[in-house]
């Protein structure tokens, strides 16, 4: 199992975001992950993990323009009136996944939308990520599509079944997009997650994790990590594992227990 620690949770007694970096090496862990890119020092991220021989495992789609920012808010993907902002973040996004040596960037689609039915939501989410599927395997990048759960953290938000975000990365037919597996979110929202994640192993380019409820480490809740790892493992999953919690107290001690879960 192998495992990235997400810097823009875990490790915040280190104010410094670049130094975190070093942090997750301390750790024992071999890669790190954020969410967006835009005002993060991205010459310090690179020199850090030159520094440390880390991977970076994962990035958000953002963008440096202001004026498209504005577009998440209208539904990034779920509203096709928005598909040229989302192509355009997209790419900027991949130059900048490229040039941190990132493999896998992450899209989230954004809120239903009023006077949009699910299916034209739906439809339009298979569209925009078909008009920058070229454009990933021209880069080398793979897109990772986000279900979010719609009951504590994300209330409106559109995608919240895996079993609709795998109809979606098959209509789209590109090796370079996938689901991103968010295991917090699924228990929420679905349940039965071994089955739901060791049968669609191959849709799946990254996972994210945490404990429920509390969003804390593993062990803290609920969920038995030992074994869904486990059955990750032996269905053949390859990818990171993002660790996207708030530990309960200090981040390296909830690393280390995490460790010993999943004997990683």
């Amino acid at each position: 199992m192998r495992l990235s620690a997400c810097i823009c949770m875990l490790f915040r007694e280190e104010k410094d975001f670049v130094k975190r970096i070093a942090k997750v090496k301390e750790a024992g862990l071999p890669a790190f992950e954020f969410w967006g890119w835009n005002g993060v020092d991205l010459d310090g991220v690179l020199a850090a993990k030159r520094e440390t021989g880390l991977d970076l495992a994962a990035i958000c789609v953002d963008s440096a323009d202001p004026a498209m920012k504005q577009a998440w808010a209208k539904g990034i993907l779920v509203n096709p009136e928005m598909r040229s902002v989302f192509v355009a973040a997209t790419r900027e996004s991949l130059a900048v996944a490229n040039r941190l040596g990132c493999p896998t960037l992450i899209a989230t689609v954004g809120n239903e939308q009023p006077g949009l039915s699910p299916w034209q939501m739906h439809d339009s989410i298979v569209g925009g990520l078909k008009a920058v599927a070229a454009d990933a395997e021209r880069a080398g990048v793979t897109i990772v599509l986000e279900p979010l759960n719609t009951l504590v953290n994300h209330k409106g938000y559109y995608l919240w079944s895996s079993r609709e975000g795998f109809d979606i990365v098959r209509a789209v037919g590109s090796p370079n997009v996938k689901l991103l597996f968010d295991i917090y979110h699924q228990q929420i929202m679905e349940g039965n997650l071994i089955q739901n994640t060791t049968e669609n192993i191959g849709l799946i380019g990254h996972f994210h994790s945490a404990d429920m409820p509390g969003r804390h480490e593993f062990g803290s809740g609920e969920l038995n990590y030992a074994t869904i790892c486990a059955a990750i493992d032996k269905a053949g999953y390859q990818g990171y594992v993002g660790l996207e919690y708030g530990p309960t107290g200090d981040s390296a001690a909830s690393i280390a227990q995490v460790r010993r879960i999943v004997g990683a």
